[in-house]
């Protein structure tokens, strides 16, 4: 059951990602704002997320959704049954600004296990996916876990708000790193720590920006946990490191 559910959702994923790459030019879609002037959701944003609900309804009957813009079961309390998360658009701000540098994502967990996750990197069309033992895959080749660096010998993700209003002693921890990266989207920022291309990366997340690559990075090897220790809740929003586990101990060291 769960390998036809995960063909359809590939299938899925990519029709999805073809219409919006469609809008790139920016002359058929509306921008608005939600918290604030850099917190931004388009026509694209909605319109991805209703069709992903709807077919991921179609694929998994009886499954619950949770989902960015509110189209799906938003009051949810548990994880028991199946339950999808959804990220219609992640990094509408490049989106909008940059036409790079954005994704799709979806996780599934079941019962509370984080089970399958996904993460489209729009522009390039390449799918990541994986998890439940499978391992990751970038499109149909399977990944290698990253190599076990540092921090001294990684390049880490930081969101700009933690570093700016030195959160944890994050600027502390961004000196000790061969170098900071802000991408601006958590699919790109995921994709960078299963591809070995970051060492660390620390944000804010909301549970549509952090289910799908913790389903990932786990099935990689990687650590995920909160900054504060105190659990994910998948639910709700966490403080979020990702890393391998030696840049994740140095870094604990200097937030403690």
């Amino acid at each position: 059951m769960l390998e036809e559910i995960d063909v359809q959702v590939q299938e899925l994923l990519r029709t999805v990602n073809q219409r919006a790459l469609q809008h790139l030019d920016g002359s058929s879609y509306q921008v608005d704002t939600k918290s604030s002037y850099s917190d931004l959701v388009t026509t694209i944003d909605r319109q991805n997320e209703q069709e992903l609900d709807r077919r991921l309804r179609e694929i998994d009957p009886g499954c619950r959704i949770l989902s960015e813009e509110g189209f799906g079961n938003q009051q949810l309390s548990d994880l028991s049954g199946h339950v999808w998360i959804v990220d219609p658009l992640d990094g509408t701000l490049n989106f909008v600004k940059q036409h790079a540098n954005f994704g799709v994502m979806l996780a599934l967990y079941i019962d509370g296990r984080p089970t399958l996750g996904y993460i489209m990197d729009a522009v390039k069309q390449d799918l990541y996916h994986g998890g439940n033992g499978w391992g990751v895959f970038k499109n149909d080749q399977p990944l290698a876990a990253p190599a076990d660096a540092s921090l001294r010998d990684s390049l880490i993700a930081i969101g700009r708000s933690l570093v700016l209003d030195n959160v944890a002693n994050l600027p502390q921890v961004a000196r000790h790193a061969s170098g900071l990266r802000m991408y601006g989207s958590a699919a790109m920022e995921m994709i960078g720590m299963l591809t070995g291309e970051l060492g660390a990366y620390i944000s804010y997340l909301r549970p549509w920006d952090l289910a799908p690559g913790r389903v990932l990075a786990e099935e990689l090897g990687l650590t995920v946990k909160s900054i504060d220790d105190d659990g994910i809740n998948v639910l709700s929003s966490n403080l979020v490191l990702v890393a391998t586990e030696r840049a994740s101990q140095d870094i604990l060291r200097l937030t403690d």
